[in-house]
């Protein structure tokens, strides 16, 4: 496993812009190798700005929006369409705006879904859905995900893997969260094997309240804390981040991206 790579923006908005563009080349240049290409979504105000930005860039078309799979890291068991799910404000963003194939978007069932307000049967069928999209080469129950995008708490929680908590330490490729420390608290989190089947892992990380969290990430804390350190890409882990925060890393670990 390579060092992740550490790119610092001046500001969120150039630091969602930066992103976008960046994730809009890497799924062309996966739909060109193989056919297709697979992303799995993260929400919060940074990743859907990043999703905005998609929407926005005027090289959006270079992705084949068809041949497009698309994931989520995490999810908050509340019903279809609620403003809360990260389901819904990627729909807004960005999912609603482009042609993408309904069978290639992969939403976490809601509290309204097939299995009813039962996030255990939820998670259950969500990893079955995952399980049949991996091929033979994929080497798991997982697909080798091209990019799997994440942001970070500033407790050093990514999808919905908080400090301690059970989910953490679960390999099962989906797990339900019960007791979340932030609202709601009931969540369907990828547990760490999954996320680290992807062959890149990106943190796209803004905000003073984040380098705490960031510092620890980066400087080897253990992953039952400092949940974020236990993510990583086979190939690639790539942290992109606001100077705020990337405030308190070493000037020798973080690299400011070109203008």
């Amino acid at each position: 496993m390579s060092a992740p790579g550490v790119l610092v923006h001046h500001d969120a908005n150039l630091l969602a812009d930066a992103a976008a563009a960046r994730l809009i080349t890497r799924i062309a240049d996966a739909q060109s190798a193989v056919g297709s290409a697979s992303v799995v979504l993260t929400g919060g105000s940074i990743g859907t700005a990043v999703l905005r930005s998609v929407r926005d860039s005027r090289a959006r078309d270079a992705i084949d929006w068809r041949r497009l799979h698309v994931w989520w890291g995490d999810e908050r068991f509340l019903p279809t369409g609620d403003k809360e799910r990260n389901e819904t404000g990627a729909r807004e963003a960005l999912l609603d705006h482009v042609d993408v194939d309904p069978s290639r978007v992969h939403a976490m069932p809601p509290s309204d879904g097939p299995d009813g307000n039962d996030p255990e049967a939820a998670a259950h069928r969500y990893a079955a859905e995952l399980a049949a999209a991996a091929r033979p080469e994929d080497h798991g129950p997982v697909p080798a995900f091209d990019v799997l995008l994440l942001g970070v708490g500033p407790d050093g929680h990514i999808a919905s893997l908080f400090p301690e908590l059970p989910a953490v330490y679960d390999e099962r490729p989906v797990v339900a969260v019960r007791g979340s420390p932030k609202p709601p608290p009931v969540r369907l989190s990828l547990t760490l094997p999954s996320i680290n089947a992807a062959r890149e892992v990106w943190f796209v990380v803004a905000g003073a309240d984040k380098a705490r969290a960031v510092r620890l990430a980066l400087s080897g804390a253990g992953a039952v804390q400092v949940p974020a350190a236990g993510a990583h890409g086979r190939a690639r882990t790539l942290w992109l981040l606001d100077d705020a925060a990337a405030a308190e890393l070493p000037r020798d670990l973080a690299r400011a991206a070109s203008p």
